[in-house]
């Protein structure tokens, strides 16, 4: 046995006060045994036949078979373990698993029952160190108490606080209210400084909210997988950045234009119950430090109540839009019962003085007057149809220049006693494949809106032209144009801006019809500079 192992005996604690001799004894006795980081040395339940003395290395002592079991305490150079199962003759009470290379010195348990009973300083030694170790276990037992304790009130209060989030996002169905109080709450929650919650437009492949600049929302939109919300967006991670400008995704535009400075970025998607991405958290520079774990895991939470408060926001609009559609389709159909009847006695009559006036000038004012009856009439059936989500369009081929001077004719003497010029830029004037009527419609809806946007005058301008197998026809006013918000819910049902009057379902029935005629609309509008409202329809509809 080599000098090595003695000193290594005589150092450790189970053999304290022992003689040279007894030490030189054990060292002819023992066993040496080297284990690598992870070694199961001691089983649990197993039973018990060794000693084992640390000559160097460190372990710790589990409970549970397994080196990710509770660690009860850990052992280093000259401690030494699995006494106990040989004296009390019990199985193995824990493992011990080796936390680096360890060179241990195991004493057979025969061996070690002899020691025991004829040197009763090893005894001494032994009790000792349980004592020691009984100390510093039950010091242990109260700090993980305290911390446990600590721990459960913890999750009290925050369950607590959850409920109270919980009562907070559902207090309202107000889609813009409720993301003004989500996001108040992601910023009390992590203690952010800014932040903005976005929505995912599925349809359009982006997401957007709504930041106030000056006293005005402004909605902003961004192409899913764009920036990091949008990279969120598209992927379902979290991004936690402590060095914004260290990230490549991070866009420092923003913060060169307001002057603000981002440090740190939180950014989490908002799911639903079915893991489906509904929108996105993000949150700017966290006040004291980083954004922890614990911000996230908050941010998590809110997340499934935020999801449900916004579905049901949108449900309980979509039940508002459909209630009022079904009101203006009650009240369009007792309008058409209403009208009919004098409309079509007016138009008998009108009928009657065409044959009397025969071949004249004043002919073509009572064709005018049969013909604006039977459009009023369609008009009001049109608004029925829409509130009823029923179809119906009849395609014939017309020449598009005198379609445009018809149009032109109708609405000449109403825009003149507005003070406003109706300008035509003719590029093309052939023919296309339209329903008259409806498209009649459209031209009007749009013409009215743009009157109404030039309260003190100013031009209309018609523009016609041709790309490949599609016709163009733009409407520009110089009028007061409209804020992004608006632009945006443009086609949507009851929107209206800056008007008194009308149903609000102008501009959603022009989009109804554009999209029957397999066409596009284009909206540019800038507030103080006017309107433009660009139609894309095919010259000839495929059957």
């Amino acid at each position: 046995m080599t000098k090595e192992t003695i000193k290594f005996l005589q150092q450790n604690k189970l053999l304290a006060g022992v003689s040279e001799d007894l030490i030189n004894e054990i060292a002819q006795n023992l066993f040496i045994e080297t284990f690598k980081p992870g070694d199961i040395i001691i089983h649990e339940g197993e039973p018990g036949d060794k000693v084992y003395l640390i000559a160097k290395g460190r372990v710790k002592v589990v409970k549970l078979a397994d080196s990710s079991g509770k660690v009860l305490m850990e052992l280093t150079d000259s401690d030494f373990f699995g006494e106990m199962a040989l004296i009390d003759l019990h199985p193995r009470s824990a493992s011990v698993v080796a936390l680096t290379d360890c060179e241990i010195l195991s004493i057979p348990g025969d061996y070690f029952e002899k020691l025991i009973h004829a040197h009763p300083q090893i005894l001494i030694n032994i009790a000792k160190i349980l004592s020691e170790r009984l100390r510093l276990s039950n010091e242990k037992i109260l700090r993980d108490f305290i911390e446990y304790e600590k721990e459960v009130t913890e999750q009290i209060n925050r369950l607590n606080y959850l409920i109270e989030i919980t009562k907070r996002v559902n207090s309202t169905i107000n889609l813009d209210e409720l993301l003004k109080i989500i996001l108040e709450i992601a910023l009390e929650i992590t203690n952010a400084d800014r932040g903005t919650v976005y929505l995912v437009d599925e349809l359009k492949g982006e997401i957007w909210s709504k930041v106030l600049e000056g006293n005005e929302l402004t909605e902003i939109r961004l192409p899913i997988g764009k920036g990091i919300a949008g990279y969120v967006a598209q992927t379902g991670e979290t991004v936690n950045i402590k060095d914004a400008y260290q990230d490549p995704r991070f866009n420092p535009e923003i913060d060169l234009k307001t002057g603000y400075k981002t440090r740190t970025i939180l950014c989490m998607p908002i799911k639903d119950k079915s893991d489906k991405i509904v929108g996105v958290f993000q949150l700017i520079n966290k006040k004291d430090s980083f954004f922890t774990k614990k911000d996230e895991e908050m941010l998590n939470a809110l997340s499934i109540h935020a999801s449900i408060a916004i579905q049901n926001a949108k449900m309980a609009q979509e039940l508002v839009n459909n209630e009022r559609l079904a009101i203006v389709g009650k009240m369009a159909s007792s309008i058409i019962h209403d009208i009919k009847n004098p409309m079509t006695t007016i138009k008998a009559y009108a009928q009657v003085l065409r044959k009397k006036i025969g071949e004249s000038e004043a002919i073509k004012l009572v064709d005018e007057v049969i013909k604006q009856i039977d459009r009023l009439v369609n008009m009001t059936q049109e608004i029925l149809d829409f509130s009823r989500g029923v179809t119906s369009i009849e395609f014939s081929k017309i020449n598009l220049g005198d379609f445009i001077d018809g149009v032109i004719a109708f609405l000449n003497e109403d825009f003149k006693k507005n003070k406003i010029e109706i300008e035509k830029q003719i590029e093309f004037d052939g023919e296309v494949e339209i329903d008259v009527d409806k498209m009649t419609r459209v031209v009007f809806n749009i013409a009215h809106n743009s009157r109404d946007a030039m309260p003190e005058g100013g031009k209309f301008i018609i523009k016609t032209w041709r790309e490949n197998d599609s016709f163009f026809m733009q409407f520009t006013d110089t009028g007061k144009g409209m804020p992004e918000e608006v632009k945006k819910k443009l086609f949507e049902p009851f929107v209206t801006y800056g008007k008194k009057h009308g149903t609000g379902l102008g501009m959603a029935i022009v989009k109804k019809i554009v999209t029957e005629h397999k066409g596009e609309i284009f909206v540019e509008s800038e507030l103080g500079k006017g309107t433009t409202i660009t139609l894309q329809l095919p010259i000839v509809q495929q059957k």
